[in-house]
């Protein structure tokens, strides 16, 4: 009887426009999964940063002027400055660099026999600010030793400068974890011999950071006690690459630190780009869906005498409109199959391009997912058009 009843229905199938349907949602759902996927695999070229500074910081400070250092200025930023920033609406938070205001001295054991001592300076950012291993970073006047981080150029200068020139060993990073480091902190008619210890290294600030409430103790013991302003602020901000955050950084003689700029820039466009892609194959998948739905509105008006008929029989709406609905679920299963297959196919033919770069992409999982969620809810639109009209032909013949 069920065969009965779909020979019955499918005489008015037009399998030209179902197939112009499929082709159509295939393009369009191809075009947001491979959107989607290109955009996770190379996120990572573009916000990949050292594992202690998040990648959403930028480093400011004031532009330096011949006018402006012959006056005494020393580019410090007052409290109207940092709370105007703190206002901005693509900024988070805004942490203060707090310098040290004593004499260091520090002394790096090099290999068998070696030591290298220099004056020596640190800073300090709030902590919220560090994402590094809470164990490895702290200080406490009890026990006193001093964690730091510092630029990998200063450990690049000493393998490839100074060692090299001297005869000395290079060090590897995790060589330069193991070292005997010593700091003599003097000021304020005192002294003080403390160890210290690297904890990790960065490419981003080129400093010295040390936890602040070892800042703040030394300041207090060795300084002078004169309350410091800013001369490097570190700024969270919401939309990397926004172009207002390098407006305001114009208009205020602001200085950003390296390439972040240009780094945010790329990561910027290649989310509004990829948001575009995305946005193209969504409109292509809605406008399938409407061919969807009108191919399917004609057919059932093509069938109404044939499906008031079975109404009157005794058939119940939902066994006349099975036959649809699973002529629309397997129609939408396909097409889900065949797009992540070529949008596996498609991120294939950039992986090469993608491992250049020495990443290695991210999962298809999300990808997949986004892809259910988009022919779920066309599926889902499909039905409901199919019920509702098949329920208002039986609504009408009652």
């Amino acid at each position: 009887m069920k065969d009965i009843i779909w020979k019955l229905l499918r005489q008015h199938i037009s399998k030209g426009q179902l197939i112009g349907f499929a082709i159509a949602n295939l393009i369009g759902l191809t075009i947001v999964l491979l959107a989607v996927q290109f955009y996770r695999d190379i996120k990572p070229v573009f916000s990949d940063e050292e594992s202690f500074i998040s990648k959403d910081y930028l480093i400011i400070t004031r532009a330096v002027t011949g006018a402006g250092a012959m006056m005494g200025n020393n580019g410090e930023f007052s409290d109207s400055d940092i709370s105007d920033l703190e206002h901005q609406p693509w900024c988070r938070q805004v942490g203060r660099f707090l310098n040290s205001d004593f004499a260091i001295d520090a002394q790096l054991g090099v290999g068998t026999g070696h030591a290298m001592r220099t004056q020596f300076f640190f800073e300090a950012i709030p902590d919220e600010f560090i994402d590094i291993d809470p164990n490895a970073w702290g200080f406490t006047s009890a026990k006193p030793e001093v964690p730091v981080v510092i630029s990998r150029d200063y450990l690049s200068l000493y393998n490839f400068g100074f060692a090299a020139t001297q005869g000395m060993p290079k060090i590897s990073e995790g060589q330069a974890e193991m070292l005997p480091l010593e700091f003599t902190l003097s000021g304020n008619g005192k002294r003080q011999v403390m160890p210290g210890r690297i904890v990790g290294f960065s490419n981003r600030l080129n400093t010295v950071i040390v936890p602040q409430e070892f800042m703040e103790w030394a300041n207090q013991t060795f300084g002078t006690g004169v309350a410091q302003q800013p001369q490097r602020l570190i700024v969270e901000v919401s939309k990397p690459g926004d172009i207002k955050i390098e407006e305001y950084m114009d208009e205020h003689h602001y200085e950003v630190a390296g390439d972040k700029m240009s780094s945010s820039k790329a990561n910027y466009f290649l989310t509004v780009v990829s948001a575009i892609v995305i946005a193209v194959g969504i409109i292509i998948s809605l406008l399938s869906f409407f061919v969807l739905m009108l191919s399917i509105y004609l057919l059932l008006q093509k069938n109404t005498r044939k499906l008031q008929d079975l109404l009157l029989l005794g058939y119940s709406p939902s066994q006349v409109s099975r036959h649809y609905i699973l002529l629309v679920i397997g129609l939408n299963a396909a097409v889900l199959v065949l797009g992540i297959l070529l949008m596996l196919v498609g991120r294939m033919a950039y992986m090469d391009m993608i491992h250049a770069f020495g990443i290695s992409g991210s999962g298809i999982g999300i990808s997949v997912l986004v892809g259910i969620l988009i022919m779920g809810a066309i599926t889902a639109g499909n039905i409901r058009a199919i019920r509702q009209k098949i329920n208002s032909l039986w609504l009408h013949e009652k």
